[in-house]
């Protein structure tokens, strides 16, 4: 069976419905008066699917030549100024760990920054022509989802015989204690968004070409992910990029990183530009 119709059909069976709507042959924003944020919503079972082709991502280094996942499935919803984008995509492990030689499993939403005649490159934009990014990672979804940020919730082996900032001496969540774990987590301790903890799963990126990246200025994404018996289910919501209005089209392009392939940063698959209809209000 295809990968769209296999997840097609767990779509239909999670929502209860019927049989799903035919494939799409372009990223359709179907019009909606609100925006489900639960990838499992029966709102998304007659929105028809996109089957999205990736690529591995052979152009800049560090490159990826051997491709892993082959496509994902996008379902889109609009309530004309935001826009919620479901993204589904067979994966066979679960990789949600953090550490040292693990990698998480990853996707990524791209839109340009302003919508224009002449879009950039798809390769993260161009100089003076940027790209927003919605980027979600299954380790983060984790914590978000109230793994503990310890290291016996990740190491559930490990035995540490004492950590400072657990001493008897020091009262839980006094000021002390406090000052002691901030010594111990310097990345917290100076302010880094990735050391966490997280209370969104989604970051948003800006970029004017490879090597680019950064994150924006003001996160305006959420998202959430789930996994299925098949791989992950994730939806993001966010806004319209602007000049995108409700009965124009634009353009959208997707990323996935597999953990388990050693994919990270610009190692990943990739799909090019795809037509994205936003429906008008009918």
């Amino acid at each position: 069976m295809h990968r769209l119709a296999v997840l097609d059909l767990a779509l239909a069976l999670a929502a209860g419905g019927g049989a799903p709507p035919p494939p799409a042959s372009e990223v359709v924003a179907v019009r909606r008066a609100t925006l489900p944020t639960a990838p499992d919503d029966a709102a998304w079972r007659d929105v028809p699917a996109f089957a999205a082709p990736l690529v591995p991502q052979d152009m800049v280094e560090p490159r990826l030549l051997e491709p892993s996942t082959r496509e994902v499935a996008v379902r889109t919803i609009t309530d004309g100024t935001r826009v919620a984008l479901r993204l589904e995509w067979i994966d066979e492990t679960r990789d949600d760990l953090p550490g040292t030689g693990r990698f998480s499993d990853a996707c990524a939403v791209q839109l340009p920054a302003r919508v224009e005649a002449d879009v950039p490159a798809p390769q993260m934009g161009e100089t003076g022509r940027p790209v927003e990014v919605s980027y979600w990672r299954a380790a983060w979804q984790a914590v978000v989802d109230g793994r503990p940020d310890t290291l016996q919730a990740i190491e559930p082996a490990a035995a540490p015989d004492h950590y400072p900032f657990d001493a008897p001496p020091l009262a839980p969540g006094s000021p002390e204690q406090q000052a002691m774990a901030q010594r111990y987590a310097p990345a917290r301790a100076l302010g880094n968004p990735m050391s966490g903890p997280r209370a969104q799963p989604v970051q948003d990126l800006v970029a004017e070409g490879p090597g680019t990246l950064r994150p924006a200025d003001h996160g305006r994404s959420e998202g959430r992910g789930v996994r299925t018996a098949h791989g992950w289910t994730v939806v993001v919501v966010r806004p319209l990029p602007e000049g995108l209005r409700p009965g124009q089209r634009g353009q959208v392009a997707f990323a996935v990183w597999d953990g388990a392939h050693q994919e990270a940063g610009a190692r990943k698959m990739r799909s090019a530009w795809v037509p994205l209809l936003v429906e008008d209000a009918r």
